[in-house]
């Protein structure tokens, strides 16, 4: 299991809504196959995340397609 807590700087978000990056985080790390991803790639997947969810969006199925699409993978999580 991978977290998306070391990728933030200043944890400003309530509780809930840092478990549903986290939970954005891990299915967009999982759709990456088995092998896992660089650690540049799951850094530029958090980053997404994050960036999604300061501008407000709280629904971890799009959390994780925004992270996906930043990767070329549009489309397949939603």
């Amino acid at each position: 299991m991978t977290s998306i807590i070391p990728f933030l700087r200043q944890n400003t978000f309530d509780p809930e809504t840092t478990k549903m990056m986290g939970e954005a985080y891990e299915a967009a790390c999982g759709e990456l196959g088995h092998n896992g991803a660089p650690a540049l790639v799951k850094e530029v997947i958090a980053k997404r995340i994050i960036d999604a969810a300061q501008k407000g969006e709280r629904d971890p199925q799009r959390l994780c397609a925004k992270a996906l699409d930043a990767l070329g993978m549009s489309g397949r999580y939603l």
